[in-house]
């Protein structure tokens, strides 16, 4: 089906949200450019996907992208309505049997139902953010032992140089071996394919929050160095209190740095792996080849930038609480 969006659909649209005054505002120009921005885009997407014929059939565009993603958020509804229903109909047997042997021990199951897009999309999510503290956590009281110490900033960076740009797609196989070997346990509390993305996404998305904690804190002014030594404060003191505040903005360009690749690396491992979540979701579809497959893939790529645009935005607004300079510009 041929796509409809032209320009003239959307202009009038944009004279009416015009002031009488014009574009002079700086609030009209945060919303004005930005829409404009995004309404070339789809219109040049819904000219060129008309002009692209695949295996599967023609590239969809905006409309049949949209229509999807309607489809599978009803399959997800769908799906939670079977499950409810399964779960009142098991609590409904349990209650029967209860009724003839006040001895019964009701069992419980869970639904082994179909995996949703939805379903992938929050698996997706907490294993990218259960990564991404992971490495945090390590990153960060790492960096600020490199910055404070020349020395051991000398000793650790060239493992860190060596170590930084190796690929997630190296990194995987390394790191299914040794889950598979350690993590052995007969009644796990995690899947050995969430721990296999976690560590991935760990692995990898450390590096920026590390180099830019360190490059922060090392870059602490020297009068408030001074003033430190000064008042004698502790080692504890003097990270608090000096330290930090001056690093913060860097630490928060590593984490929004981190997040990103951590987001890009989940999606690759998950595609290679096969470990649920969104990757999966676009390998199966890639497999499946049917001729809804380009359009699910399509929303998925879409759902996959939107998160990441939101992941960023979130870190954002935690700089933006965090640190002491309310006045510094932040993109």
């Amino acid at each position: 089906m041929r796509n409809t969006i032209t320009f003239s659909h959307w202009m009038p649209t944009l004279r009416r949200a015009a002031p009488a005054g014009g574009f002079g505002s700086s609030q009209l120009k945060a919303v004005l450019f930005p829409s404009l921005g995004i309404l070339t885009f789809l219109l040049l997407w819904a000219q060129g996907a008309a002009l692209v014929n695949t295996s599967l059939g023609q590239m969809p565009g905006p409309l049949q992208v949209y229509e999807q993603a309607g489809n599978l958020w009803a399959e997800h509804r769908a799906e939670q309505a079977r499950a409810e229903e399964f779960y009142q109909r098991l609590d409904e047997m349990n209650a029967r049997r209860l009724e003839q042997d006040p001895d019964f021990v009701p069992r419980e199951r869970r639904y082994s139902g179909r995996t949703t897009f939805i379903d992938q999309v929050q698996t997706s999510l907490v294993t990218v953010m259960t990564g991404f503290v992971i490495a945090s956590l390590v990153a960060i009281p790492l960096g600020i032992l490199i910055g404070l110490s020349s020395n051991l900033y000398r000793a650790v960076n060239p493992i860190i140089q060596v170590l930084k740009p190796i690929s997630p797609l190296a990194w995987l196989p390394l790191i299914t071996l040794v889950v598979s070997a350690v993590y052995v346990s007969d009644n796990p509390m995690f899947s050995r394919s969430f721990l296999v993305s976690v560590f991935t996404v760990a692995l990898c998305s450390l590096w920026p929050t590390l180099i830019n904690t360190a490059v922060g804190v090392g870059n602490t002014s020297k009068d408030l160095l001074n003033v430190s030594r000064v008042l004698q404060l502790n080692w504890v003191t003097h990270v608090r209190r000096i330290v930090l505040p001056g690093a913060v903005p860097m630490i928060f360009t590593g984490l929004r740095l981190s997040l990103g690749i951590g987001w890009m690396v989940l999606i690759a491992a998950e595609m290679l792996a096969q470990n649920p979540g969104l990757g999966k979701f676009v390998w199966d579809e890639f497999q499946n080849g049917s001729s809804a497959s380009l359009s699910r893939i399509m929303v998925a790529v879409l759902v996959i930038g939107l998160i990441g645009f939101a992941l960023d935005r979130t870190m954002l607004v935690l700089q933006r609480l965090l640190s002491w300079d309310k006045s510094a510009v932040l993109r």
